[in-house]
């Protein structure tokens, strides 16, 4: 008689930081790019930014606790879940956009500009979000070995800033280089403020996500450490 293989380990609290994980990414890439906002800093003066880069950053703080706590391979699926589910919301964008309007519905041209991304955009912003998440999670998963588990804001911090410099560097030269959007002398600029605002995003929830980890460990009963996992970003085994 063959053994029976061990059940997979349950947790009361995954699911829920999976959904929030995916909310927020969803929301951030519909719902603020739309918008282009414009805020004066001391010493900077007048800076322009894509409204989303303010609410983007948090699935990264989500993706930190999710490693932190649940270890790499249960964030590579939560990941998977974030890219089929920003792949289908812009897939239904794209088609609600283009479907003919009522004679008497007068609000195309404002759906359009609100929800009508290019597909080079879309592909710019799923591209970088796919390599960014998963540099995020590498680095803070060899860094919590590296500390034996220390100093989690350095981790937390610091994959962050691989994390966005990735996705930053990937995504504005894709989505906008040679386009005529952004004049292409100023892409350098645009995607060092993008990367500054979304750092200091992840510092400023920092005191948040030490509080949400606490909790989460002593809930689940896990502080998962990645020291014999596959790092394949392409694999779904936990």
């Amino acid at each position: 008689m063959t053994q029976s293989a061990q059940p997979a380990r349950q947790y009361r609290y995954y699911d829920l930081v999976m959904a929030c994980f995916v909310t927020v990414l969803i929301c951030s890439n519909l719902i603020g790019p739309a918008k282009i906002a414009q805020i004066t800093l001391p010493y900077l003066g007048a800076v322009s930014f894509g409204a989303g880069v303010l609410f983007f950053p948090i699935s990264y703080v989500f993706g930190d606790i999710l490693t932190e706590v649940y270890g790499y391979a249960r964030a590579r699926k939560v990941i998977w879940a974030g890219f089929a589910g920003l792949a289908f919301a812009s897939f239904m964008a794209s088609v609600v956009v283009a479907l003919p309007p009522a004679p008497y519905w007068g609000n195309q041209a404002a759906y359009e500009i609100a929800f009508g991304s290019t597909w080079r955009i879309v592909l710019a912003s799923m591209c970088a979000y796919f390599c960014g998440e998963f540099v995020n999670s590498y680095v803070l998963a060899k860094m919590k070995i590296l500390t034996a588990g220390k100093w989690l804001w350095t981790r937390t911090i610091g994959s962050t800033i691989f994390g966005e410099a990735v996705d930053s560097a990937l995504f504005y030269p894709l989505a906008f280089y040679g386009s005529g959007i952004i004049p292409d002398d100023k892409l350098p600029l645009v995607m060092l403020s993008q990367f500054v605002i979304k750092v200091g995003v992840e510092v400023v929830f920092t005191p948040v996500t030490y509080k949400v980890v606490d909790a989460l460990k002593r809930a689940e009963r896990e502080d998962y450490y990645d020291r014999k996992t596959d790092f394949n970003p392409f694999s779904l085994r936990t």
